[in-house]
């Protein structure tokens, strides 16, 4: 029964070296930001600007910090599929290739991903304390994306 459970780990351990090889290319984009970033489009306040790349750039933009427990599988594999997911949903990079109505939908799932506490994650901000939006903060990435939406409306 020993020995069995001994290949067991063995080949266990072998699998997970060898899972270590698979390594996919990371959401790193060092160009410089376009003029169809959120941040460029918008005249983002700094402190509003910080939140967004706090608590959610790393999954939604060309970005992301990778921490260290991103090296090892199957951690990787698992942030590569909320990333790509993430970047589907919204692409603060990418936000001024939406439509103006596409852009204003995205503002106000924001605001209410932002309100239910859906965003960021709680996966994401168990490990990221300083992901976590404060109702301070909510308050504010909430009242300036209101004012923007209110801007957009005028635009029309």
């Amino acid at each position: 029964m020993k020995k069995i459970i001994k290949k067991i780990l063995i080949i266990g351990f072998v699998i997970f070296l060898l899972m270590q090889l698979h390594q996919p290319a990371r959401n790193e984009s060092y160009e410089q930001e376009l003029a169809a970033n959120f941040t460029k489009m918008y005249n983002v306040p700094k402190n509003v600007e910080t939140i967004l790349r706090t608590s959610c750039y790393d999954c939604h933009s060309n970005n992301t910090n990778y921490p260290l427990y991103s090296y090892i599988q199957p951690a990787r594999f698992f942030m590569e599929n909320h990333i790509k997911d993430g970047k589907k949903d919204l692409n603060f990079n990418g936000f001024g290739n939406y439509s103006k109505r596409k852009q204003e939908n995205k503002l106000e799932a924001i605001i209410k991903q932002i309100k239910s506490d859906e965003m960021p994650l709680a996966s994401y901000t168990l490990l990221h304390k300083n992901a976590i939006v404060t109702p301070a903060q909510k308050e504010e990435v909430i009242n300036w994306i209101n004012k923007t939406k209110d801007s957009l409306s005028l635009e029309n």
